[in-house]
């Protein structure tokens, strides 16, 4: 793994940080994560060790939000989210990182424009429909496509549970089991792939704790927010997360 410069680990101190709030407040702040990661390390390396990272997050979050799952749509994503963490190992494979990164960021944005755009066209006050499978499978298959690509699986969670009308402890709840879930699944493919090596499991045990600061520090703030500032916040840090990676 490359020896990121005092700069650079402490740009990685701060992104370990971020991980946490993310998992435990605003998922969308994760991807400011990712970016640092992929800008300190090779976009490949630093997938392999932001994952150990998110993983102590979501561990964090299952413990604050757990009564707050829909397992019922958790057991409806699954299948389609396992496909898109096979497509995108195979796509890992067979790009570099420029072509990589666009190609979320592009996804990103489609997602948050077809989000907006259903916004604009529901009557003020109006219940989001009720997601049918089409829908739910092409969420899955971006959620597992993006996080195995690039970590950035949580931006394309955060608009599926905003578009099917989530509150926000019900938002936080399912999108905590359902990353350490995803998370989990991803663990091997990442070994197999080489991003996971000694020399990153050390670099997280220096990290580690400040997902664990960052994580406290978010359970904290979330219960002064109210429902509107969180999804305007959801959509302005998915927003500015793909226009990031399609630089």
């Amino acid at each position: 793994m490359s020896d990121p410069t005092l700069w650079g680990f402490t740009a990685l101190v701060i992104a370990a940080l971020l991980v946490g709030f993310a998992k435990t407040a605003i998922g969308g702040v994760a991807a400011i994560s990712v970016a640092i990661f992929a800008a300190v390390l090779p976009a490949l390396e630093s997938t392999g060790a932001l994952l150990p990272l998110l993983l102590v997050g979501d561990l964090f979050a299952i413990h604050a939000y757990r009564r707050h799952a829909d397992w019922g749509v958790l057991v409806r994503l699954f299948p389609s989210v396992a496909v898109g963490v096979g497509v995108g190992t195979v796509f890992m494979a067979l790009v570099d990182d420029t072509v990589m990164r666009r190609t979320i960021g592009a996804i990103l944005l489609v997602i948050v424009g077809v989000h907006v755009w259903q916004q604009r066209r529901r009557s003020p006050g109006e219940s989001p429909p009720a997601p049918h499978i089409a829908r739910t499978t092409a969420f899955g298959l971006a959620a597992g496509f993006t996080t195995m690509v690039a970590n950035a699986g949580g931006s394309v969670m955060a608009l599926y549970l905003l578009s099917a009308g989530f509150a926000m402890m019900g938002f936080l709840g399912t999108g905590a089991w359902f990353f350490f879930a995803v998370n989990l699944f991803k663990l091997p493919f990442s070994v197999g792939l080489g991003l996971i090596t000694v020399d990153s499991l050390i670099l997280n045990l220096w990290l580690a704790p400040a997902v664990v600061v960052g994580a406290l520090i978010g359970k904290a703030v979330i219960h002064r927010m109210d429902q509107s500032l969180f999804s305007r916040l959801v959509l302005i840090f998915t927003t500015l997360s793909a226009l990031n990676l399609l630089r």
